[in-house]
């Protein structure tokens, strides 16, 4: 046997397990995990929520201000609970090593639901009565907001913040502390290690030095915000961008004081 065909051989073979060992994964989800999702379908139908990104800019808010209304936060938000007496309503995260950097902490619990990716969390996650996973299919640019079948990631969490908001029925969706604007360098998407403070983030310790970093890409999550603002516009909802000094330019911009005068509280 030459070795071309070697080859090919391989790449089938390898490729046959991996699909066959997505399948059966995606059966896991489905029979265990995916039933737990249905009571939050529309569970908020027509109410108001902000969506708390990770950006510095949040130090530029007093956060206190919004304890009456439905937050979601992501990823390592609950690093922010030294500095204010953040209620959060729901934590949600894709990230494998954000994930595996909060095992501790997320399996302990934050004081509400978190919603994490199945692929990246089922090794490293116990379950628990507070963690919901939910089945992603990669990074590609589609809006489905349906959380009982699989979504896709978008590039940024907080894609997959405004699909859940979606699928929870939130109307109106605030967003907070997206700053879209990043010190970085090298490729997007690609793995780096920190080393010294992280500017990129509220806290200089959020990503620690020697931890994993996926390094964003700004355009690919620019599609992907348009993907959610069609959506909610097609369904009559609207996306709000109140972050101070924020650099993205996707949604319209609201003062934050001007957004807690329309929003209902919960």
């Amino acid at each position: 046997m030459n070795l071309q065909k070697e080859i090919y051989i391989f790449r089938k073979t390898f490729s046959f397990l991996r699909n066959l060992r997505r399948k059966d994964d995606f059966l896991d989800w489905q029979m265990h995990y995916a039933p737990h999702l249905r009571m939050y379908k529309d569970c908020h139908m027509g109410e108001d929520c902000f969506i708390l990104g990770n950006g510095p800019s949040l130090n530029k808010v007093d956060l206190n201000l919004l304890n009456n209304y439905y937050i979601f936060g992501t990823n390592k938000i609950y690093k922010i609970f030294d500095k204010v007496d953040l209620h959060l309503s729901y934590h949600l995260s894709v990230n494998p090593p954000m994930i595996e950097q909060s095992r501790d902490v997320l399996e302990e619990g934050i004081g509400c639901p978190s919603f994490l990716s199945y692929s990246a969390s089922k090794n490293i996650i116990a379950d628990k009565e507070h963690i919901l996973r939910f089945y992603t299919k990669g990074a590609q640019w589609i809006f489905t907001g349906d959380f009982l079948h699989p979504i896709t990631e978008g590039y940024t969490i907080t894609s997959v913040a405004l699909q859940l908001a979606y699928f929870m029925g939130f109307k109106r969706v605030f967003l907070l502390g997206v700053d879209h604007n990043y010190v970085q360098k090298g490729q997007p998407n690609s793995v780096q290690q920190v080393s010294g403070p992280d500017v990129n983030h509220f806290i200089s310790d959020y990503v620690t030095g020697g931890q994993d970093w996926y390094l964003a890409d700004l355009e690919a999550s620019e599609i992907s915000y348009k993907q959610a603002l069609y959506a909610y516009k097609k369904d009559h909802r609207e996306i709000f961008d109140c972050t101070v000094g924020g650099k993205l330019t996707i949604f319209p911009k609201l003062d934050l004081s001007e957004a807690l005068k329309i929003m209902k509280r919960r």
